[in-house]
C-alpha cells in the first residue's frame, strides 16, 4: 500500500482497534505534493498526537510496521511534533450563552 501511494491516492491510516481500550489508536501517512512522507501517529487521545516528515520510503515502512507491531523503536527514526493543540477542543472561555 505504501509503495503505491501517489496521485489521487497519497494517504492511507493503519487503525488499532480494540473493544476494550478506549480512544483512537493509529497512524497515518501523506504522501505530499513534494514526495516527502508526512507520517502523523495518535495514542489514544488528542494530547498524544505527533507528527514528521522524512523523505525515506523505507524509514516510513520501518515505522509502519513498528508500529503494527507495537515496539517502540519505530520513534527514534525521527524527530516527532507535538501537534496535539490542533486537536483540543475550542475554549468556551471568554464566549457568553445566548439565551432564548
Amino acid at each position: 500500500m505504501l509503495a503505491n501511494l501517489g496521485r489521487g491516492n497519497e494517504h492511507m491510516v493503519v487503525e488499532r482497534q480494540d473493544a476494550d481500550v478506549v480512544g483512537d489508536w493509529y497512524i497515518q501517512v501523506l504522501l505530499r505534493e513534494n514526495n516527502t512522507y508526512q507520517l502523523e501517529y495518535r495514542d489514544g487521545v488528542a494530547a498524544k498526537h505527533y507528527q514528521t516528515q522524512t523523505v525515506s520510503q523505507e524509514k516510513v515502512l520501518r515505522a509502519l510496521l513498528g508500529w503494527a507491531t507495537g515496539t517502540s523503536e519505530w520513534r527514534e527514526d525521527f524527530m516527532w511534533n507535538d501537534i496535539s493543540s490542533m486537536f483540543e477542543p475550542p475554549s468556551t472561555e471568554g464566549t457568553a450563552a445566548i439565551t432564548a
